[in-house]
């Protein structure tokens, strides 16, 4: 790393769609409105420089972007709350921020050290730091910030949450790349229809100035990718699926059965029987229970403290009807599993995957309905945070496209998130860069539980790089 990281920043504008809005206004909905005291999101990617100047790479990002925001055009408009408490998006065409940064000194291997923390330069990346959601009252719904590093070129998009979660994000940026590598049109249209089961008469009431951050925002935090091979994976699927049974056959020859493709769920063979694929405990939910007993035995909490292992989960297609894919907006909710330390650390990885997927499976039609009346009856802020010291809360999703964003000379070499949302224990999953159903995971924690994490055998064998 350079002795001195610094950001120069050369020109910052707004950006309009190229055409305006025909949507005058879209309401937020019960899955909205809890973000609110959420820190915008922050995401981007890392590429290699241009085969051309840099100066006419920000001249087609400005236009590619403009178009972008004429099929997204609530990105570009801001909240207003309606004499009633409700919270809309008017659809105006008031732009989005976009800003040019130049950081000559600091390179790729600057960005990507191996086998270190992620380096503070990250945040560098990204404009509106630790801004809340509910700032869109006067603020763009997005800034988009382009940085010239020595060698490459990092594309940081900040969105607020209250109008995207990770679903409808990563839509926008994939779209927003596929205009600039020269698209004349889009893969995908957003779906803007707010006649859904989300969408409710029930009413938030904020304080003078609106919510304010649910965690600490400056604790001391270390910050690590930790990436996790499609072997590695399967081999932990093996053992969640099938730790507890005595078989004969082989690893590789179990492996080759479990899943040809990690994440997709498959009728597995046992004894001569097929299981059905909600009997399956998924490659994700095993990853993620080794994660939680690992951090649960790193933090040496009291046997009988209840941990909490929370997933945010997309529930466009557990609703009967489903919602379109597309679906514009958030459409997340939050699954919480508990289990006292004591235990979790007792039983073996199974157990502790198994409570996962029961979890999970069950999060159908009707529990998606049922948490949205119980939030009907008492309208809250999403909590985000560890208020207990005893909670992991994962985020966004191994299935988002992050790597289809080539912009015309070839796909990132990373992805990574800036400081917004982060806390001890807050992880978020990301594809691995060869797209062969690895993982990197980001973990954050607080330094005493990071350093015993990474002196862990049972969990590090598993890890593949510290990237």
């Amino acid at each position: 790393m350079p002795s001195s990281t610094s950001f120069s920043l050369v020109s910052k504008c707004m950006i309009f769609p190229d055409r305006k809005s025909d949507i005058k206004t879209l309401k937020l909905s019960v899955s909205d409105i809890p973000m609110l005291s959420c820190q915008y999101i922050q995401k981007g990617v890392l590429l290699t420089s241009p085969p051309y100047p840099f100066d006419d790479l920000v001249a087609f990002l400005k236009q590619s972007l403009s178009t972008a925001l004429s099929h997204f055009p609530p990105l570009a408009g801001r909240l207003t709350t309606d004499p009633d408490g409700h919270l809309h998006i008017t659809c105006n065409d008031a732009g989005v921020d976009f800003l040019v940064v130049k950081s000559p000194n600091l390179l790729v291997q600057n960005v990507l050290p191996p086998g270190t923390d992620v380096p503070d330069c990250v945040k560098g990346f990204f404009t509106f730091d630790r801004t809340l959601s509910y700032s869109g009252h006067s603020k763009p719904l997005v800034a988009v910030q382009v940085t010239e590093l020595a060698d490459g070129v990092f594309i940081g998009c900040s969105v607020n949450h209250a109008v995207t979660d990770g679903t409808s994000l990563w839509h926008f940026f994939n779209t927003f790349a596929e205009i600039t590598k020269g698209a004349l049109k889009i893969s995908t249209t957003p779906d803007f229809c707010r006649d859904t089961v989300f969408n409710s008469q029930a009413v938030l009431k904020f304080p003078p100035g609106g919510p304010t951050v649910t965690f600490a925002a400056d604790e001391p935090l270390r910050e690590r990718i930790l990436h996790f091979s499609r072997e590695a994976i399967l081999k932990l699927k093996y053992k969640a699926n099938y730790g507890c049974l005595l078989t004969k056959q082989t690893n590789s020859e179990l492996l080759g059965k479990i899943c040809n493709d990690s994440w997709k769920s498959v009728n597995v063979e046992t004894n001569g029987k097929v299981r059905n694929k909600n009997d399956e405990i998924s490659s994700f939910q095993s990853l993620c229970a080794h994660l939680w007993r690992s951090v649960t035995r790193a933090r040496k909490l009291e046997p009988t403290k209840t941990t909490t292992f929370r997933m945010a989960v997309n529930c466009r297609h557990r609703l009967d009807p489903k919602l379109n894919p597309y679906y514009f907006g958030n459409a997340i909710q939050s699954i919480p599993t508990y289990a006292e330390a004591g235990e979790l650390l007792a039983k073996d990885l199974s157990w502790a995957a198994d409570l996962l997927h029961r979890n999970v499976v069950a999060h159908d039609d009707g529990t998606v309905r049922r948490g949205i009346a119980d939030w009907e009856m008492q309208p809250r802020l999403f909590p985000l945070g560890n208020a207990d010291g005893a909670s992991i809360t994962m985020g966004s999703s191994p299935r988002f496209p992050m790597y289809n964003n080539d912009f015309g000379w070839g796909r990132p070499l990373a992805v990574r998130s800036g400081r917004a949302n982060k806390f001890d224990g807050k992880i978020s999953a990301f594809p691995g860069r060869e797209g062969d159903g690895g993982v990197d995971l980001e973990v954050v924690l607080a330094p005493e539980t990071m350093s015993a994490v990474e002196n862990d055998p049972e969990f590090m064998q598993y890890v593949s790089e510290m990237v």
